[in-house]
């Protein structure tokens, strides 16, 4: 049995642990090695940051690099360098984009994969070479259930953010009919299938799509929702193809509200819709509104990336800062760092993070958003109630 490591780092002590000192003063670190032997360390993010899927990821990069951009300016003389790994959202490009991570012996740990179906087509890869990573946005409840050793998850799953897509659809918006569509990807099929099992006998009619930027008409899936008598749509899969749907779905004169998980919350949609066509989408989330993130988290993500933080940058930034908060406690070897997360319990910005044993957040920890675009932007909604 491996002795695991507990830490208890509360609010901005984790910050202040990250910030404090040079990471290479002093000497050794518990896994026995000097202490500048974090000097040069790296840590990496793992997503789309070119193609369709890229918005979301930018995000998270943009969040990964705050939380070394600061580390780096309280550690001058003993950096750690973050790598960044384009995944474009393939799953196809997740097991040669794994092994580069891998080869790199600088590389501690990751934030990401950033979706579920590049997750379960590299993860095999981190828990055989021991390289830890936590997603801040993969919520497929799967990835939980294949017992990598290397898993850690910022967020809820999906099943929590489904049931509370269907309890809003059945709460809020009390619809008696329900149309649900999805991409088939490992993520909108997990959380289709979600709100299906809780709306039940509401659900009149479901269908698939292709994702991926694989399609563009969805003439065929509008008929059969128009046909339905639906008065919301749900759709399981990502903005880029949400988008399409329900600017199509406008345009043929269906009316039917469009409730859509964190994959599609984000201002592309509006962009991929027209926002006279998104305006009342209802968009699901296990993230909270990014005003609510603890201290200077927003002020400070706009004057490094010139933009503010949108959906899962500050999850990504919780996720580099537990792994820079390793380094900094002298975890110097992928052995060590995976050892740290395990134990980990701490403060965020967006969350306290405490993990199980698959590597998932801390249920009592688990939040579900509902936003809703109101004049071209994608504004909170309510916070969605657990039961």
């Amino acid at each position: 049995m491996r002795q695991r490591i507990a830490r208890t780092i509360g609010g901005v002590a984790l910050v202040a642990l990250v910030a404090s000192g040079a990471a290479c003063s002093g000497s050794g670190g518990d896994d026995g090695a000097a202490g500048g032997e974090a000097c040069g360390s790296k840590i990496a993010f793992f997503g789309a940051l070119t193609g369709s899927s890229a918005a979301l990821g930018i995000n998270e990069n943009n969040g990964v690099k705050l939380a070394v951009d600061k580390y780096n300016k309280a550690n001058p003389d003993c950096k750690v360098e973050q790598v960044e790994l384009d995944s474009q959202g393939s799953p196809d490009q997740a097991p040669q984009l794994a092994q580069q991570a891998i080869d790199d012996e600088k590389i501690l740990g990751l934030v990401g994969p950033a979706y579920s179906g590049e997750s379960e087509a590299a993860n095999p890869f981190f828990s055989d070479a021991g390289l830890v990573h936590i997603t801040p946005s993969a919520t497929n409840p799967t990835l939980a259930q294949q017992k990598w050793k290397t898993f850690f998850r910022a967020v809820g799953n999906d099943l929590t953010q489904g049931p509370a897509a269907g309890k809003y659809i059945k709460d809020v918006l009390k619809a008696e009919k329900v149309y649900v569509i999805d991409d088939q990807s490992a993520y909108g099929v997990g959380l289709a299938d979600e709100v299906k099992k809780l709306l039940g006998a509401a659900v009149v009619g479901s269908d698939k799509v292709q994702g991926e930027g694989k399609q563009t008409d969805f003439s065929a899936s509008v008929t059969k929702v128009k046909s339905s008598g639906a008065t919301v749509l749900f759709y399981g899969g990502y903005y880029q193809e949400a988008g399409l749907i329900r600017k199509q779905l406008t345009g043929a004169g269906v009316t039917a509200t469009l409730v859509a998980g964190d994959g599609v919350n984000d201002p592309a949609y509006i962009a991929s819709a027209g926002q006279t066509a998104a305006e009342g989408t209802i968009l699901t989330c296990p993230c909270q509104p990014a005003a609510k993130a603890k201290g200077n988290f927003a002020a400070d993500y706009q004057a490094l990336n010139g933009v503010a933080p949108g959906t899962y940058s500050d999850s990504a930034y919780d996720a580099a800062n537990i792994l820079l908060a390793g380094i900094k406690a002298g975890k110097t070897t992928r052995e060590g760092l995976l050892e740290f997360v395990k134990g980990y319990t701490g403060e965020g910005v967006a969350a306290t993070y405490k993990f199980t044993e698959t590597g998932e957040l801390d249920p009592a920890q688990v939040k579900i958003w509902a936003y809703k675009v109101t004049g071209g932007q994608v504004v909170p909604d309510q916070e969605i109630p657990k039961s």
